[in-house]
């Protein structure tokens, strides 16, 4: 299958009054057509930064990208201008965030939001885009859909502004979705069924997700593949069955062993020792050496390279022959 969305070693920085913080520290991950990628990791791991520079939402001066190629279908995004870019944003890629209160424009209503990039992107007249907005509204499983595209914001639950959200993303039939922490806040039974729905409007068109979540129990419900990150950094990567069954990274070990086991009685649930390192103060090492069980002298000082250990999975420690090759 080929590549919809091809980042290599990309780079982002953010400026502050205390230093640079490198948020984005070399990454590099692929998503294929109709594939879901799912990247994991505790929050300021940078993966809602990876997102918003695949979206040219990274703000000048204080954020930049400084590094790296994001390339869409072939063509690297960080060389559009911002009229280009914005052809491509909300049409061809589109992107659902966290929070949909902040999201939306508490000021307009529900239909207008839905009809603008309708208007922009697929150039339909006023009247054609509200009858589809209403259709939108419907097909996300919202009833009542005049109503709701005459309703503002504050006037809707959680659960129904995700789906509103999901609406506008979906609207322009985008082959690639960015889906930002998707289902949080939401009770578990809203959760399973905006996580539906994605798989639903993903297996119609075949579109591509890029699905980004700290919850393990949805990654191993939606992924095709997995990308952990860490400080910026992926330190490992493969195919969801076998991460899950034979994690390789120490980091990635603890994440799962910090999930409750259904039906298995334990004392105390378990968790990651220490704190994810300020990133104002990373040196040349590997920046999980301070919480990690195996930590050797060598990865205090020196960094290690993501490689294929086989299996579909790639792995960023000294603990592998396979990197020990390279010191």
């Amino acid at each position: 299958m080929d590549n919809v969305l091809d980042i290599e070693h990309l780079s982002t920085i953010f400026k502050t009054e205390e230093g640079v913080v490198r948020a984005v520290d070399d990454v590099s991950l692929q998503v294929r057509q109709g594939e879901i990628v799912c990247i994991v990791g505790e929050s300021g791991s940078g993966k809602s930064i990876t997102a918003m520079s695949v979206m040219g939402l990274v703000e000048a001066p204080a954020g930049q990208v400084v590094g790296g190629t994001i390339s869409f279908h072939g063509e690297n995004l960080l060389t559009l201008s911002r009229n280009e870019l914005r052809t491509v944003r909300g049409n061809e890629i589109a992107m659902i965030f966290q929070e949909p209160m902040t999201s939306l424009n508490p000021v307009l209503r529900i239909g207008e939001q839905l009809m603008e990039p309708l208007m922009e992107h697929l150039k339909l007249s006023r009247k054609a885009a509200r009858k589809r907005a209403i259709e939108l509204i419907g097909e996300v499983g919202i009833a009542r859909a005049e109503q709701i595209a005459d309703s503002y914001p504050h006037e809707l639950s959680g659960g129904m502004l995700q789906r509103i959200m999901i609406a506008i993303a979906i609207s322009c039939g985008p082959k690639l979705l960015i889906a930002d922490e998707p289902t949080t806040a939401l009770d578990v039974t809203i959760q399973a069924q905006i996580l539906d729905m994605l798989r639903r409007f993903k297996d119609e068109s075949n579109m591509s997700i890029l699905l980004i979540t700290h919850d393990l129990g949805v990654v191993a419900e939606m992924a095709d593949y997995v990308v952990v990150m860490y400080a910026g950094k992926v330190v490992e990567e493969g195919e969801v069955v076998a991460l899950f069954e034979s994690p390789k990274h120490p980091y990635t070990q603890g994440l799962l062993k910090s999930k409750p086991i259904i039906n298995q009685r334990q004392d105390e649930l378990y968790s990651i020792p220490g704190q994810v390192p300020n990133p104002l103060e990373l040196v040349p090492s590997c920046y999980f050496h301070d919480r990690c069980a195996h930590c050797m002298d060598i990865c205090r000082t020196k960094q290690p390279d993501l490689k294929d250990i086989g299996n579909g999975q790639k792995v960023a420690c000294w603990l592998y022959e396979e990197a020990m090759a390279y010191v």
